[in-house]
C-alpha cells in the first residue's frame, strides 16, 4: 500500500484539477516541472472509473535521450489504486516532442499489457520546448 500513498501525495501542488478534460489540460498542469529537468522522465497518471484523477507516479528517470520504462512499473500504482484508466507522460529534453520509435513501440506494448489487466490507456503525451504530442491528437494512436 506504500505506493498508494506516494500516488495520492503527489498529487498535491499540480492545480485544483481533478479531472484532466484534454490534452491541453495534462500539458498545462506538467509543463513546468518538465522545464525544470534535464533528463527523461516518465508519468504515469492514474485514473478512477470516471477519469478523475486519484494521482500520478514517477515511472522512471533517464538519461538526455532515453528512459527505461517497464509495464511492471506502469501498472503497479495503477493497480494498487483501483486505477480504470492511464495517461502515459514524458519528457524529451532535446526539445522535440516528436515520437521516436521507441515511443511508438513502447506505447503500443502498454496499450496491450493494459488490456490485460482491464485498464485503459487513455493517450501518451509527450512534452518538449513549449509544446506537446498527443498521441491521440496527433494520428500516434494507431501506429
Amino acid at each position: 500500500m506504500h505506493e498508494l500513498k506516494i500516488v495520492r501525495e503527489r498529487r498535491e501542488g499540480y492545480g485544483s484539477l481533478t479531472r484532466f478534460r484534454s490534452s491541453a489540460d495534462v500539458y498545462a498542469a506538467f509543463k513546468e516541472r518538465f522545464e525544470q529537468v534535464d533528463r527523461e522522465e516518465f508519468l504515469v497518471l492514474v485514473l478512477d472509473a470516471k477519469n478523475a484523477v486519484l494521482g500520478f507516479n514517477l515511472v522512471s528517470v533517464g538519461t538526455l535521450t532515453s528512459s527505461l520504462v517497464h509495464p511492471r512499473e506502469v501498472f503497479k500504482p495503477a493497480i494498487l489504486g483501483n486505477a480504470a484508466a492511464l495517461i502515459l507522460l514524458h519528457n524529451h529534453p532535446s526539445g522535440d516532442p516528436a515520437p521516436s520509435a521507441e515511443d511508438l513501440h513502447l506505447t503500443r506494448r502498454l496499450r496491450e499489457v493494459g488490456e490485460v489487466f482491464d485498464i485503459k490507456v487513455l493517450d501518451h503525451i509527450i512534452v518538449g520546448a513549449g509544446r506537446y504530442v498527443s498521441f491521440v491528437d496527433d494520428g500516434y494512436w494507431d501506429k
